[in-house]
């Protein structure tokens, strides 16, 4: 119903008209961003979350459990339950010398350029040491070429962070497995196209029934060492997939458990953009006795 100002009149609610359309509004005013904080409903050390929210979408500015909640229809009203056993807990720093953090890559290619260029300029007489000048050549041009090969093949690892108190539960609680994970994703590898490739394959079944296209695999961003909230150690997997959506992960939330098992539980949850995160959860009591 229409009345004289101008205004429209819909189930007793009364909305002012706009001066101009939704589409035609600026820039400026559809990109404004509201913050605001809140408080978890919970009393024993309640979460404080950041939110940001705009016409189409609300963000979280921190990493989540699985935890999702009917949306209504207003598209700011959402409820989330957040984590907080990581609040106030350091983080314990990797600063010793590991040969796994080292690329043999970037060894073997600085130490064959190094010989062929010293090589070559011992060979004309431009750097002294010419009677070596043949030795360094023989041996500089393969160290190069097998060096720029490692480079081309080679699989960065990923960062991990480490809380003090899942350091101090992991080599009692967390299963070979969990370990072997660990050791895996944050050293260099070669000929792998990703981390944890051979366990996604068979968890989203690329390219069969009921799977996922190769090209919309997710990729492991970071790993994460923590405790829960009932004091278990957790391994975080933390991946990108830009193409799947939580719902995906929570169809084979059970397969997680079932690869990376036995002794552990899966859970996952929906972090930051297009992050999602796997947790598994050793199943071992960190009470019992060794």
């Amino acid at each position: 119903m229409r009345i004289a100002s101008g205004a429209t009149v819909c189930s007793g609610h009364r909305s002012p008209s706009l001066p101009y359309s939704t589409r035609s509004r600026p820039a400026s005013t559809q990109s404004q961003l509201i913050w605001r904080r809140r408080n978890s409903s919970r009393t024993n050390g309640s979460a404080k979350v950041f939110l940001k929210v705009n016409e189409r979408k609300l963000v979280l500015l921190s990493p989540l459990r699985a935890a999702e909640s009917d949306s209504s229809t207003t598209q700011t009203a959402l409820s989330v339950e957040i984590p907080n056993n990581n609040y106030n807990k350091t983080l314990v720093s990797d600063d010793g010398f590991s040969l796994s953090k080292v690329s043999f890559g970037v060894v073997g290619l600085g130490v064959g350029l190094s010989l062929l260029f010293y090589g070559f300029g011992a060979y004309f007489n431009v750097l002294p040491g010419s009677e070596w000048s043949a030795i360094m050549l023989t041996y500089g041009f393969p160290l190069a070429i097998i060096g720029m090969a490692l480079k081309y093949a080679e699989l960065k690892p990923v960062p991990c962070l480490t809380y003090s108190d899942a350091q101090s539960l992991s080599e009692k609680c967390a299963t070979p497995i969990l370990k072997q994970v660990k050791s895996d994703v944050t050293r260099f590898r070669y000929g792998d196209e990703q981390h944890l490739d051979e366990a996604l394959k068979r968890i989203f079944q690329y390219g069969q029934g009921g799977g996922i296209p190769r090209r919309s695999a997710p990729v492991l961003q970071m790993i994460r060492e923590e405790v829960t909230d009932d004091g278990k150690y957790s391994l975080v997997l933390v991946f990108e997939a830009k193409a799947l959506q939580l719902s995906d992960f929570e169809q084979r939330q059970a397969k997680f458990a079932s690869f990376f098992g036995p002794g552990i539980t899966a859970e996952v949850g929906k972090g930051e953009k297009d992050l999602y995160e796997v947790r598994l959860i050793s199943n071992t009591d960190p009470k019992s006795s060794s």
